[in-house]
């Protein structure tokens, strides 16, 4: 299925179901789980007007699941593990619809939280950084970077500047936040990064440090580490 067709019909059902990945799909006709009140809160606040997509997807595939054409076709979303049975995901999906749109037309908003509660609403509100940490310090950092500081002047190097730009910003609203120590270590393994800060930094330390050099003339950093 060609990408601009599987957005129209499945774009939001997916980021739906991407928020429980890892998490117990554990909601009742009285409560939202964990994972979908942060997938509400943060849609609330920065794509409200996506809620609604997301409610007419969830219902429409669970009043027309795919069947066996569409299914040999592979024009269907294939709704991953979640740890439901198989043939409860169909009402699950209803029940799901049902909680968005009483979120949308109750004006049912979840208040903001500090820090982010699930995996999925800590990629969401800080996705540049998120692809940074995963992308450029993986566990597989040491074998491509002599160090650290090297992993960040290549990605200086390649990121387009509105990009980076967006990571420094996303690093120092983090850091605003004032977070015990233990809780930042927490953010950027959560964000993706699999090896620790270079020492002697604690994660917060070498976040800020980083951002400043992020931060700084493109031209000069690239220059500095040639």
């Amino acid at each position: 299925m060609k990408p601009l067709e599987f957005d129209r019909r499945y774009g939001e059902l997916d980021q739906v179901i991407a928020a429980y990945v890892g998490l117990s799909a554990d909601d009742t006709p009285d409560r939202p789980s964990k994972a979908l009140t942060a997938y509400l809160r943060h849609t609330w606040h920065t794509r409200p007007w996506a809620l609604s997509v997301a409610e007419q997807q969830l219902r429409t595939y669970a009043q027309n699941p795919p069947g066996r054409l569409r299914q040999r076709l592979g024009e269907f979303y294939p709704v991953p593990d979640i740890g439901l049975p198989e043939g409860e995901i169909q009402q699950w999906l209803l029940l799901v619809a049902d909680h968005v749109k009483q979120s949308i037309e109750e004006g049912r908003v979840p208040p903001p939280v500090r820090l982010p509660v699930t995996p999925w609403e800590w990629r969401a509100r800080f996705p540049e950084l998120h692809q940074f940490l995963g992308g450029w310090f993986s566990q597989d950092m040491p074998d491509e970077f002599d160090d650290h500081d090297a992993a960040v002047r290549d990605y200086a190097a390649s990121a387009a500047p509105t990009v980076v730009a967006r990571v420094v910003g996303e690093v120092r609203e983090l850091l605003v936040l004032g977070l015990e120590e233990v809780d930042y270590a927490v953010a950027v393994a959560e964000l993706g990064m699999e090896v620790d800060p270079p020492a002697p930094y604690a994660p917060s330390g070498w976040l800020a440090v980083m951002a400043e050099r992020l931060a700084g003339p493109r031209a000069e950093y690239v220059q500095e580490g040639e």
